[in-house]
């Protein structure tokens, strides 16, 4: 009983711990920097787009599984809708980088897809699930590197139409009137 009864006690102290040392991002706070390899060989760092342009960063779950295709063949079809805002845009994972070049191929992405295999960033954005990959999850950054919105809404089949259509909510510049 005194065994039931410790073991318990430590795994409400865990859970309290974690609780207390989870990192809850919320729209306003400084979004956290990184520096990921992208599938054209680049390394992409945050603090590089500060004061230039807004930053979206599209978390999915697994590359080459159906609603991450979906997503990805979304941003590749509409890109365009995108881009005529002033800001960059990358999806990411915690896949392996070769896996992430062989999506990307796959797909014809002609957008950054970041690998984030040591997880350092998905931890830092909060998205890691209990499978230990990234939960599908937009974040939108300002030129300031505010989180402006966290979208975990995400509809892979419109998911370049939704992002542009935040990016117009949120009032980011468009890039044709600059």
């Amino acid at each position: 009983m005194k065994t039931l009864s410790k073991l318990i006690s430590t795994l409400f102290i865990t859970i309290i711990s974690f609780n207390l040392i989870a990192n809850d991002l919320n729209v306003g706070d400084q979004a956290p920097n990184f520096k990921l390899q992208a599938t054209n060989g680049d390394f992409y760092q945050l603090s590089d787009y500060k004061n230039k342009q807004a930053v979206i960063l599209a978390w999915y779950p697994m590359a080459n599984t159906r609603g991450c295709t979906i997503e990805c063949k979304s941003l590749v079809e509409k890109g365009h809708l995108i881009r005529a805002f002033n800001t960059s845009y990358f999806m990411a994972s915690v896949d392996p980088l070769d896996a992430n070049r062989d999506f990307a191929k796959k797909t014809g992405a002609d957008f950054p897809m970041l690998s984030d295999p040591t997880k350092n960033t998905a931890k830092a954005y909060d998205v890691l699930n209990t499978f230990k990959v990234a939960n599908r999850i937009t974040f939108y950054i300002s030129k300031a590197g505010k989180i402006m919105k966290i979208d975990k809404n995400i509809n892979p089949l419109t998911a370049a139409e939704d992002i542009a259509n935040n990016l117009e909510l949120l009032k980011i510049e468009n890039s044709l009137s600059l």
